[in-house]
């Protein structure tokens, strides 16, 4: 019988449930729950209902529910503060693919690229599963990112507002903010994001960048001293951040655009600065690629007005790593500036932190480090490419 209502539908599950006993576990799956619980449907407080009267009192009932919509899941269910409060026994979130996941996934599709490429690929587009099934076969990973992201027909070349619009309501302030951390890619602070962004603060502010940071937009990164107002928030996606650094303003230039950019200055910086958030994102393959896998680690960022380590590692067993990214065609060369900048880097450490522990410098890199006077005077450790597909 057609139910009238969704409370009604919810009672004639329970009817059936109820009459269907099993020695398994019964699984009610509901995806895309936000676009069900629409204001007038009364879906939520239907659902609401029939967990609390039916569905905790079954033992063999296994509820799951899912959205893309993230600020509905976050506010209407992850946070809510009616009938499903403190209800979640589990949070899933669905990150994008790692490196090791996307080589994978590519295989699969007998894509055979060197690491190198799939690295250039993950830089532009992310580990995100749909927008990989779009690379093609047969078509070098520059042809890939034109075809997608430069034709006129390109599916990722206006992929960016109908993402956010999607994802979240009212989304004109979530565009704000991540616009606002594009043009700070070393990251910055709260304090620093409500100055930039115009937005004031308040719980509208918090909670646009909880939805951000759930969603996997926005990572914050906890400073060493674990003071609040001194964490950093990045701009993490790959996307995001290749659409407003590229695509936004020029779509349909068609065939040969990305290898075009790929000589200019503006992807010499670009690379660099997603380099180093891709790093970010695999700290368990950087600790692998230092042979510090079973040791003890937290990680985190320093800085003052005189420097900038973005990633440091320390171990339990006394020392400290300042990991340093850096993208490159060729083995990445020490000069005398960047020898210095090194060398206060660890001097500003050293004298702020007051620390006993070891210091230890490891370039992370593409192709290694050229040896020379200066690598041999600074770095003590390097990790390549490679270590970062390994599987965590």
């Amino acid at each position: 019988m057609q139910a009238k209502s969704w409370l009604e539908a919810f009672e004639q599950l329970e009817n059936y449930t109820f009459n269907h006993p099993s020695k398994t576990k019964k699984v009610l799956f509901i995806d895309e729950f936000p676009w069900m619980a629409t204001p007038r449907s009364k879906f939520l407080m239907a659902f609401e209902n029939f967990w609390n009267t039916f569905a905790t009192k079954q033992k063999k009932l296994v509820v799951v529910i899912c959205g893309s919509a993230a600020s509905y899941m976050i506010q209407k269910i992850i946070n809510n503060k009616g009938g499903l409060h403190n209800r979640i026994s589990q949070h899933i979130r669905l990150a994008p693919f790692n490196l090791n996941e996307t080589k994978r996934f590519l295989s699969s599709k007998q894509i055979k690229y060197v690491a190198f490429d799939i690295l250039k690929l993950y830089m532009a587009i992310g580990g995100i599963p749909y927008y990989l099934d779009k690379v093609q076969r047969g078509k070098s990973v520059a042809q890939n990112i034109d075809t997608l992201c430069f034709e006129k027909d390109g599916f990722l070349k206006d992929e960016f507002y109908r993402l956010f619009v999607s994802l979240f309501d009212n989304s004109e302030r979530h565009i704000r903010i991540v616009k606002t951390l594009a043009k700070k890619r070393k990251g910055i602070t709260c304090k620093e994001l409500i100055a930039a962004s115009g937005i004031s603060n308040g719980g509208d502010l918090s909670l646009k960048l909880e939805e951000l940071i759930e969603s996997g937009f926005v990572s914050i990164h906890i400073f060493r001293d674990h003071k609040k107002q001194n964490a950093l928030y990045r701009l993490s996606d790959e996307y995001s951040l290749f659409y407003l650094k590229f695509i936004e303003n020029n779509k349909n230039h068609g065939a040969g655009t990305w290898l075009k950019f790929s000589t200019s200055r503006s992807y010499s910086s670009w690379s660099g600065f997603s380099f180093e958030s891709l790093c970010l994102k695999h700290i368990g393959q950087l600790k692998n690629g230092l042979g510090i896998a079973a040791v003890h680690t937290t990680s985190s960022s320093w800085f003052n007005a005189k420097a900038q380590i973005d990633v440091l590692i320390e171990r339990a067993d006394n020392t400290i790593n300042i990991c340093e990214m850096k993208f490159s065609e060729t083995p990445y060369t020490i000069t005398k500036s960047y020898h210095k900048e090194l060398l206060n880097k660890k001097q500003q450490f050293l004298m702020e932190t007051k620390t006993r522990k070891n210091i230890q410098i490891t370039m992370v890199t593409t192709y290694g480090v050229k040896e020379n006077s200066y690598s041999l005077a600074m770095v003590d450790s390097t990790i390549k490419i490679e270590a970062l597909f390994i599987e965590d």
